[in-house]
């Protein structure tokens, strides 16, 4: 079975398609490498450059490659840059989603399972959430993956293409041996972020807002590792191929983490001081996300392996140590 990995040069992507390969898949890989790393490929999977929003690109992967269904990954993914530049993520994410689908239903490839976000739900009416709950997202990003849902929700109708749109939570984390791990430029995310001033490449964390609804003031999330993510995704593509109905998922760990706790793990296990300062609170941060995954688990099969945050900053750790400045140090 071939598997084109949309965004497969990027993070989440880059492990997923080390997982399939390692699982005995076919895989195809688009990046555009505005974010991702050509490094990060697996040398088993077929790379091609360029960006799907060019539909006579993506038609030709489509009729060079066997494709027997798509895991898309690319988009912009950061909330704040978000909220400065509305029109470039709904152009990015909305238009390369509408690409896609056009391409996949032209070249009668009808399975995608597509990495959606809890962002789509905005700030939560109840905690855990779950998959039924309202989405009304506080940021552009947010409001954007929802948008990629519902045109997927419509492409089913019309065309039967199936799919599977798994909404996850935090990330972190990286393989276990440190081969391939997390590489943002800039970096947002809060381990990486704790990590590199626990490696001396950054003064301080920052801790935006500690006002916030929380026992201790600062925001609570729900961490997956990314192995574990990207598991999820081969066994959604399963589902989809043993004829599962098209469907959304949450993922996470069902237990939330808040910034200082995160901070206060992080320098358990680097045994580094990691200083931190308060600043304010970034715009469309909801207070707490944390998942109920119930349904992952139950439909999908789905049992995650890192359940101990400590494990999951070791593996991030890890990664970092052996590659301080990612993977600059280790270009293809």
């Amino acid at each position: 079975m071939s598997i084109l990995v949309v965004g497969g040069a990027g993070y989440i992507g880059s492990h997923t398609v080390d997982r399939l390969i390692e699982k005995g898949y076919s895989v195809v890989v688009i990046d555009n490498l505005s974010t991702g790393h050509r490094a990060a490929v697996h040398e088993k999977a077929v790379f091609y450059e360029g960006d799907i929003r060019d539909q006579d690109f993506l038609n030709n992967v489509f009729d060079n490659e066997k494709i027997d269904g798509v895991i898309h990954f690319a988009a912009n993914s950061l909330v704040g840059e978000s909220m400065e530049k509305p029109l470039k993520y709904f152009d990015n994410n909305i238009g390369g989603m509408i690409s896609l689908l056009k391409a996949m239903n032209d070249f009668h490839v009808t399975r995608i399972v597509f990495s959606s976000t809890a962002a789509t739900y905005g700030e939560p009416e109840q905690i855990p959430i779950y998959e039924t709950d309202a989405q009304v997202p506080t940021n552009p990003y947010g409001e954007s993956k929802l948008a990629m849902e519902k045109m997927m929700r419509w492409a089913d109708q019309a065309h039967s293409i199936h799919f599977v749109a798994l909404r996850y939570f935090n990330v972190a984390g990286a393989k276990p041996d440190g081969s391939i791990g997390e590489d943002h430029n800039p970096e947002t995310h809060l381990i990486p972020v704790v990590l590199q001033v626990a490696l001396g490449q950054r003064p301080e964390l920052k801790i935006f807002g500690d006002d916030y609804d929380t026992p201790d003031g600062t925001n609570v999330r729900d961490y997956v590792h990314v192995i574990d993510l990207a598991d999820a995704h081969i066994l959604a593509v399963e589902y989809l191929k043993n004829g599962g109905k098209s469907d959304a998922f949450n993922l996470g760990s069902a237990t939330g983490f808040s910034v200082k706790q995160i901070l206060e793990a992080a320098r358990q296990t680097t045994k580094k001081e990691i200083p931190a300062q308060i600043a304010p609170r970034r715009a469309g941060d909801p207070t707490t996300l944390i998942a109920a995954s119930d349904k992952a688990r139950k439909t999908l099969h789905w049992q995650p392996n890192y359940d101990d945050i400590h494990d999951i900053i070791q593996t991030a750790w890890n990664w970092h140590v052996k590659h301080p400045y990612g993977y600059q140090d280790r270009k293809a």
